[in-house]
């Protein structure tokens, strides 16, 4: 056993390393979206349409691999996973670089093929990271899941001391950075060992007809918990600098950073200490609520950049917290549930931020946003901002009515199910 844990220690910090190195294609472009507005013209309903063109091609892969796994070259698909990032990033960057006139397309092309590789590193790291001999499987498995976080205060913090020190003129040359990244692990997926994975576990019939209603409520409360955390990180760059009008520097330090310390921190906790999921679920809803409603409301910046803040906490275990809820409630689930489970996530990621989007716009553009603005001395982009923010505690708010009737509804199955 010792022996086979040593042979793939290296595979393990590669796949370690490959979870950081993606965190690029998630962080990185809301940080530029501001940057996108005033140099090429487009518009936040757009910048929005970016957001869930890259959850729903994620979407797209999750339940491909998830169905027809074994049509595919598994192997080989986690190798050319890295080259897919590399390649999305660098027309992301070319594109509207040399042709601004097709700027959009450009982003458009780049965020679809780097959203592709991203959807093959959701389906593929886990099961990877699952079958590598280990004396502590559960905590390499979370130690996986909290890179990300991690992997997104790096890229923040040295993206925007770059923005800073060189101008977002230059964001270019910042993506090609990030896409150089990917090649690293490229080259040691080469290297490595990779075990066999075996993807197509599934449940019996009989199961499945027993846990169809409980596993829509956990899909329907997936949806909303990455909703919620997704609103935020997609557009809590642009609230720090728009609605707050704080450097773009210091609010992505103070914001975004911040907001994915404080995620990957919780999620490291919950890991090391935690336990009764649901009540955690709960409370996560119930604070992430608050957050947005002080977010859309308060007039004082520093009481909306702590609630901003603050909803990393509240935000960081709706989505593998719904998935240990599903777990403990049906323990033979099969990879099907674990397809919609991501299918619900990624629609959650990908509608609330593009809903946010619209908001602002169609907001900011309005007579009465106008009207406003001169009683409350605040522009429309900033009303505009508010306004989708404290639209947005729809979800946690939703969310928390779904989890007290869920936790109702396994506690009066419990022993049945």
């Amino acid at each position: 056993m010792d022996n086979n844990i040593n042979k793939f220690k290296k595979t393990k910090y590669t796949c370690y390393f490959s979870y950081l190195a993606m965190s690029s294609v998630f962080s990185l472009p809301p940080l530029l979206f501001v940057t996108f507005k005033e140099t090429y013209g487009i518009s936040y309903t757009l910048l929005g349409t970016l957001i869930a063109v890259n959850f729903c091609t994620q979407l797209t892969i999750d339940l491909i691999f998830s169905f027809f796994s074994r049509h595919f070259n598994i192997h080989k698909c986690v190798k050319i996973m890295p080259l897919l990032t590399t390649l999305g990033l660098l027309i992301y960057a070319l594109i509207p670089t040399f042709f601004p006139q097709a700027a959009y397309a450009g982003l458009l092309l780049g965020t679809v093929i780097f959203s592709v590789s991203a959807g093959l590193s959701e389906v593929l790291l886990s099961p990877l990271v699952a079958a590598l001999p280990s004396d502590n499987p559960e905590r390499d498995m979370s130690t996986l899941h909290s890179l990300y976080a991690y992997g997104v205060l790096t890229v923040v913090v040295i993206s925007s001391l770059f923005l800073k020190i060189f101008g977002s003129g230059n964001w270019m040359y910042l993506t090609i950075f990030w896409a150089l990244v990917p090649l690293i692990c490229f080259v040691l997926y080469n290297i490595v060992p990779l075990p066999e994975m075996n993807l197509s576990h599934s449940a019996n019939s009989k199961s499945k007809s027993s846990q169809k209603f409980g596993l829509a409520l956990c899909v329907m409360c997936i949806f909303l918990g990455s909703a919620a955390e997704n609103t935020m990180t997609n557009w809590i760059s642009g609230f720090m600098e728009n609605a707050l009008k704080i450097p773009k520097a210091v609010g992505d330090i103070l914001g975004m950073a911040a907001f994915a310390v404080l995620l990957g921190l919780t999620r490291t906790a919950y890991a090391k200490y935690g336990k009764n999921i649901s009540t955690v679920l709960l409370g996560g809803m119930i604070g992430a609520s608050f957050c947005y409603v002080t977010v859309g409301f308060s007039s004082n910046p520093i009481i909306s950049i702590i609630a901003c803040v603050l909803t990393g906490i509240f935000t960081s275990m709706l989505w593998p917290g719904t998935l240990i809820m599903m777990e403990e409630n049906f323990p033979n689930i099969g990879v099907a549930a674990y397809a919609l489970m991501a299918a619900g996530g990624d629609f959650g990621a990908s509608v609330a931020p593009q809903m946010m989007g619209i908001i602002v716009d169609s907001v900011s553009a309005s007579s009465w946003a106008a009207e406003l603005s001169t009683t409350l001395a605040m522009t429309p982009d900033q009303i505009g901002m508010k306004t989708g923010m404290l639209i947005s505690a729809i979800f946690p708010i939703l969310g928390t009515f779904l989890l007290i009737y869920i936790k109702k509804y396994f506690k009066k199955r419990k022993g049945i199910i």
